[in-house]
C-alpha cells in the first residue's frame, strides 16, 4: 500500500507503516529528524496529495486556532468579536491568519483524492466547525494509554474510509494526583519553551503501531474484496 504521512518530522508514524512492508513516505515543511530519504520537504497543499496514494494520515496539521482551547485568543462572545486578551506580541490579524491556514490545510487534506484519510486534530471550536466540509464526521477520540503508552492525551482522529482505532493494550490508570498520575500528564504539564509545541505534538509509537496494523489491514481487506 502506498501511504503518505503528512505533517510529521519525527518519523514515528512512517516507521510504523514501513515495519509492515508498506511503501510509505512522510512530508512536512521541515526536515525529518531521522534524516531519512523517504521524507519530502514541502507544503502538503502543493500537489503531493494527487500522487496516487492509497492512504493519507495527517499527523500534526496546524490546529492551535482550530481547537477549543485556542478559541479565546480569536474571539470574544459570539462569532468574531474582539478577544478580551491576545497572546503577548501577537495581533488579532495574526490569530485570524493562523486560523485561515489551519482551516485550509485541514480541508485540503480532507478533500484529497485519496480513498482513505485520517487526520489527527483536537475537537474543534465553533468557529472552525463552521468552516468544515459538510461530510466531516465527529472525531474518534482515543487515549495513548489504550495502546500501552503511560500517558494522557485525548487524541481526535477524523476518519474517511477507515475504521476507528481499537485499543490494543489498555493500561490501568494511576490514582489521581499521585506522582505516576503527574507523569502520565507530562504532555499537558510541559513547561513553556521553544521545543514545547514540537514535543507536545509527537506521536505515540503504540498508537501508531495500532494505526499501521488496523488501517493497513482494513485497506488490504477492501482491496481483496474489490
Amino acid at each position: 500500500m502506498k501511504v503518505l504521512i503528512g505533517c510529521e518530522t519525527s518519523g514515528i508514524a512512517r516507521r510504523a507503516f514501513a515495519a509492515l512492508g508498506h511503501d510509505v513516505w512522510s512530508c512536512d515543511i521541515e526536515p525529518a529528524e531521522d534524516q531519512t530519504n523517504r521524507h519530502i520537504i514541502c507544503d502538503i497543499r502543493d500537489g503531493i496529495l494527487a500522487e496516487g496514494w492509497d492512504l493519507l494520515a495527517v499527523m500534526h496539521p496546524p490546529c492551535t486556532r482550530l481547537c477549543r482551547s485556542g478559541r479565546r485568543w480569536m474571539s470574544g462572545p459570539g462569532e468574531w468579536t474582539l478577544p478580551k486578551k491576545l497572546p503577548a506580541g501577537r495581533s488579532w490579524g495574526d490569530m485570524k491568519a493562523e486560523f485561515e491556514e489551519g482551516v485550509d490545510v485541514f480541508t485540503t487534506c480532507w478533500k484529497a483524492p485519496i480513498d482513505r484519510v485520517a487526520i489527527e486534530n483536537p475537537e474543534m471550536n465553533d468557529l472552525a466547525k463552521g468552516r468544515m466540509p459538510d461530510d466531516l464526521p465527529q472525531p474518534d477520540m482515543v487515549q495513548p494509554f489504550w495502546f500501552g503508552e503511560p500517558a494522557y492525551k485525548n487524541t481526535g482522529w477524523y476518519l474517511r474510509g477507515l475504521p476507528a482505532l481499537k485499543p490494543t493494550c489498555v493500561l490501568t490508570e494511576p490514582e489521581r494526583n499521585t506522582d505516576e498520575w503527574k507523569r502520565w500528564n507530562r504532555v499537558h504539564r510541559m513547561p513553556p519553551g521553544p521545543e514545547r509545541a514540537r514535543l507536545r505534538s509527537r506521536s505515540f509509537p503504540g498508537m501508531m503501531n495500532a494505526a499501521a496494523a488496523q488501517w493497513g489491514g482494513h485497506a488490504a481487506e477492501m482491496e481483496r474484496a474489490a
